[in-house]
């Protein structure tokens, strides 16, 4: 009985012995989880002010989205008419082409004959002529117009 005892007492001892050494581990524990309940109690608060500013956030996004689809809306005419101004300047443009094609499949033979002939002097004096008589005729046009 005496061994029960004595063992008791050590046993005591050392639950004394441990308690006091974890006071100050389980202090700061206490701490910890005071800190811890202090911001999980500002948690909701912070959630809602984020939850908030995060749904002005996407209103003002989709009021925006709103006006720029409207925009759009006013300006998809004008998509339309530049679009079929290009398709138009296309297909002059290649109309052009296939005009100024023909005239040099049609100016082929007449540039052999004057080849041949040896006339390319004179098509060439006559061609400037052509071109100051224009170029003189633009002259008085603007002079008009300056006079008027």
């Amino acid at each position: 009985m005496i061994w029960v005892g004595i063992g008791l007492i050590i046993i005591g001892i050392a639950f004394m012995a441990l308690v006091v050494f974890l006071i100050k581990p389980l202090s700061n524990l206490a701490s910890v989880f005071s800190s811890l309940q202090k911001t999980t109690d500002e948690l909701p608060k912070t959630v809602e002010d984020l939850t908030s500013q995060t749904t002005k956030t996407l209103d003002t996004s989709v009021d925006t989205l709103h006006q720029v689809n409207n925009q759009i809306k006013e300006l998809s005419p004008l998509f339309h008419i530049v679009g079929d101004a290009g398709r138009a300047t296309n297909q002059l443009t290649s109309s052009m082409v296939n005009a100024v094609d023909d005239m040099k499949v049609n100016t082929q033979a007449g540039n052999d004959f004057a080849t041949r002939k040896n006339l390319e002097g004179l098509y060439g004096a006559l061609t400037l002529g052509y071109m100051l008589f224009q170029k003189n005729q633009e002259i008085k046009e603007e002079q008009q117009t300056i006079n008027v």
